[in-house]
C-alpha cells in the first residue's frame, strides 16, 4: 500500500480464504526518499494522457524492492498510487503496472482495485471496509464497532459483526470523513521542510483558531450523506484558511479540522459504536487523539488495543481484497461506496 500521505510503501502478509482471517504474517516498510516523494507529489492531480512516467518508475521500483523480501507470498495485492480521484467526474486513477510487477516478482498480482466500482456508479473508496468486517469478527466483537483510518484522508467504517457477510444489508457503513494528514503534511513541508508534525509537537504548542475552523466546516462535503469519498487535494484550500497564522497555531487548527470532520462523520453511524479503533499515521498524533477523545462519547483507542497493527492495516486490507478478487467475491457494496450492487473489482496479472 502506498497512500496519499506519500511517506512510503507498506507490505504485509495475511493468510485468508477471503472470508476469515486465519493468521497475520510478516510486514515491512520501504520509505520514499525525499527525491522520490517530490516526483510523486509533482504527479498528483494528473490524469491519463499526461506524462507520469517518472512517478510510474518510482512506484514500480519501490514496490518491487520491498516485495522481494516476501518470497513466501502466493499472491500480491498491488494498490498502486492514487494520483487523482473524481468519482463523479473523470473517475479514479492509480498508477502502477500490475503486469510489470508480476513479471519482476514471478507471482500473480491483483491490481486496479477501484475502477470497476466507479464504472458501476460507486465512489471507488473506501475499499478497506470489507477487511474491517473480517477484523471485527477476528476480534470476536459482539456489538457494533468503528474503524477510523487517519492517513492522508480520513475514512470511517462502521461494522456490525453480527451480520453474516460484509455485503449484507446493515453490515457496514463507510465513507471518507474529510482531510486528515495530507494537508498538515503539506503545511509543514512548505513552511519547515518536514515530512509531518511528528508526535503532534507543533500542534501541541499552538491554539485552535475558531474562525478558520468554522469556515472549514462550511464546506458542502460535510452536508452530503454517505457513502462519499474525497481526493487527497479536495480540501487544499485549508492551507489558505491558516495562511496568516503562525506555524504552531496553523498546525493546531488543521489538526482540529481533521478531528472535527471525524466527529461530524460519527453522527451517521446507525448505532453508536462501542469503540472507535484508530489506525494510520494520525493515531501517533497525541493532539489528534485527545481531540477525538474529548469530542466523542465512545472509547477512542489505537487498533493495537484490539490486537491489530495500525501501521499495516491498509496493506493487509489489499492482501485480503486480492484473495476475494481471485475468488470472484465482492469487494465493495452500496453501503461502502454507493455502488449500485455488490461488485468484485480488480484486474489480475497472471504469471
Amino acid at each position: 500500500m502506498s497512500g496519499t500521505s506519500l511517506d512510503g510503501v507498506d507490505a504485509a502478509m495475511l493468510q485468508t480464504d477471503g472470508r476469515q482471517i486465519f493468521a497475520f504474517g510478516d510486514s515491512g516498510y520501504r520509505r520514499y526518499t525525499d527525491g522520490e516523494r517530490e516526483v510523486l507529489r509533482a504527479a498528483l492531480g494528473r490524469w491519463p494522457g499526461e506524462d507520469v512516467s517518472a512517478a510510474e518508475t518510482v512506484i514500480l521500483d519501490a514496490h518491487a524492492e520491498l516485495l522481494a523480501g516476501f518470497p513466501q507470498a502466493e499472491l500480491v495485492g498491488f494498490h498502486g498510487q492514487t494520483l487523482a480521484h473524481e468519482p463523479r467526474g473523470r473517475g479514479t486513477w492509480q498508477i502502477g503496472d500490475g503486469a510489470a510487477l508480476a513479471e519482476r516478482l514471478g507471482r500473480d498480482v491483483v491490481y486496479d482495485f477501484r475502477s470497476a466500482d466507479v464504472a458501476l456508479g460507486g465512489e471507488g473508496a473506501p475499499l478497506a471496509p470489507f477487511f474491517h468486517f473480517a477484523c471485527a469478527q477476528w476480534m470476536g466483537a459482539s456489538e457494533p464497532v468503528a474503524f477510523l483510518n487517519l492517513g492522508g484522508v480520513g475514512n470511517l467504517t462502521w461494522v456490525d459483526p453480527r451480520r453474516a457477510a460484509p455485503e449484507e444489508d446493515g453490515a457496514l457503513l463507510a465513507f471518507d470523513t474529510g482531510p486528515a494528514n495530507a494537508p498538515l503534511n503539506d503545511l509543514v513541508a512548505q513552511r519547515l521542510g518536514l515530512d509531518c508534525d511528528r508526535d503532534g509537537e507543533l500542534a501541541a504548542r499552538g491554539a485552535v483558531v475558531d474562525g478558520a475552523l468554522e469556515l472549514f466546516l462550511q464546506e458542502d462535503y460535510f452536508r452530503r450523506m454517505p457513502p462519499k469519498s474525497l481526493d487527497r487535494d479536495d480540501f487544499s484550500l485549508m492551507l489558505d484558511l491558516v495562511r496568516e497564522l503562525d506555524d504552531a497555531d496553523a498546525a493546531a487548527t488543521m489538526t482540529a479540522m481533521a478531528a472535527t470532520a471525524v466527529m461530524l462523520g460519527m453522527e451517521h453511524c446507525p448505532i453508536p459504536p462501542a469503540r472507535l479503533l484508530v489506525c494510520g499515521g494520525g493515531r501517533h498524533n497525541p493532539v489528534m487523539m485527545r481531540m477525538l477523545s474529548a469530542g466523542l462519547d465512545c472509547a477512542v483507542e489505537p487498533v493495537e488495543t484490539a490486537g491489530l497493527d495500525g501501521d499495516m492495516l491498509e496493506a493487509q486490507a489489499f492482501a485480503y481484497l486480492a484473495v476475494r478478487i481471485m475468488r470472484r467475491m465482492p469487494t465493495s457494496a452500496p453501503s461502502t461506496t454507493g455502488v449500485a450492487a455488490p461488485v468484485s473489482g480488480g484486474q489480475i496479472a497472471r504469471i
